[in-house]
């Protein structure tokens, strides 16, 4: 397509967002935006700044370091976020909008200990399960070609975990992309996707054009979460099977490290996609990503550029005047949310 040939902008940041309720987040290196369209069709934004040492000083250019950036992304600016839009879109916005309440910090400790304990604790503890069941969690020498022995136990189970960790982070994205509201996430999802890699791309940032990009992006949350699956699977088979108090306790240690290395490799894949190899290790990143997203209505797209467009006028990349907001689209809004006209 003839927008797709204009030369891509050289990227000194990488930038990123997620979807949220009837909106689109988007953070760059100074501000994170938030726009979701209210009850009545207008879109309203909120723009909160970043922490200086967390997105521009030493720790984004610490490799492995940096990762925890990203957790923090996903877990706590992501999650406040989705606090603000659920309230915009049901109508509920106030003036001023705190990030930083207690129901805001306590949500996102229950969040983390959910994906914590969802993600990682049982599928140790289903593994060492199976492991006992299968008499692999005492002994299961193998022998080597040289005739060496080692004990192969802990790396069975541990691949066992791996899998069942794997089957519950698909499983559970696909159970929740049946409901509805979801579904409609979903596609705020890929218009953030559709967003950036038109910015990228050096397109023209209108619905119609954006709506042509690409669907799957890939630094994408969903190839994230993927990739930390796989990482730990490496990472967990280097310390065996200690005793179960103590692998327990080893998982949620390492849950920085894994982030560390799992971001690492992101955004190592992202900055090579023009290679073959590569983009042949990434198929299953962009394949799991087309259950977290959806093609776009226009009206998503409208709200992502919007959300993108302000992040830019704050990196001064383009003026005030280039990021109108739309006239209000009352037919945008979801049916669920829709004033009842009463």
């Amino acid at each position: 397509m003839e927008e797709q040939q204009a030369a891509p902008r050289p990227m000194k940041f990488s930038y990123g967002g997620q979807a949220v309720i009837e909106g689109v987040m988007m953070r760059g290196a100074h501000t994170a935006a938030v726009a979701v369209r209210d009850p009545n069709g207008q879109i309203v934004v909120h723009e909160t700044e970043l922490n200086r040492r967390l997105y521009r000083g030493r720790i984004i250019k610490t490799p492995f370091v940096r990762g925890v950036v990203g957790l923090y992304d996903a877990l706590g600016l992501g999650t406040r976020a989705l606090m603000w839009a659920a309230d915009v879109a049901l109508g509920e916005e106030e003036e001023e909008i705190n990030f930083n309440g207690p129901i805001g910090w306590a949500t996102i400790a229950f969040s983390l200990l959910l994906g914590i304990g969802l993600f990682f604790l049982l599928p140790t503890t289903a593994a060492t399960g199976i492991g006992h069941l299968l008499g692999l969690s005492t002994s299961y020498t193998v022998e080597g070609a040289s005739g060496s022995q080692f004990d192969a136990g802990p790396l069975i189970i541990n691949l066992i975990e791996g899998v069942i960790q794997l089957a519950i982070l698909i499983g559970y994205i696909w159970l929740i992309g049946r409901i509805p509201d979801v579904k409609r996430l979903f596609g705020y999802h890929g218009a953030e996707h559709k967003t950036i890699n038109a910015y990228e791309a050096g397109a023209e940032l209108t619905p119609e054009i954006v709506a042509k990009y690409p669907i799957e992006h890939p630094r994408c949350g969903t190839a994230f979460l993927l990739t930390v699956a796989f990482v730990s699977i490496f990472v967990f088979s280097l310390f065996g099977r200690p005793p179960f108090l103590l692998l327990i306790l080893s998982r949620i240690i390492l849950i920085p490290v894994i982030a560390g290395i799992a971001y690492e490799l992101i955004q190592f894949t992202a900055r090579n996609m023009h290679n073959p190899i590569i983009r042949l290790i990434v198929k299953p990143n962009l394949a799991l990503q087309h259950l977290t997203t959806r093609q776009p209505e226009l009206h998503m797209i409208e709200v992502a550029i919007v959300a993108f467009k302000r992040v830019l006028v704050s990196e001064k990349l383009i003026g005030e005047e280039e990021a109108v907001i739309p006239a209000p689209r009352p037919e945008a809004v979801s049916p669920t949310l829709a004033p009842s006209g009463d």
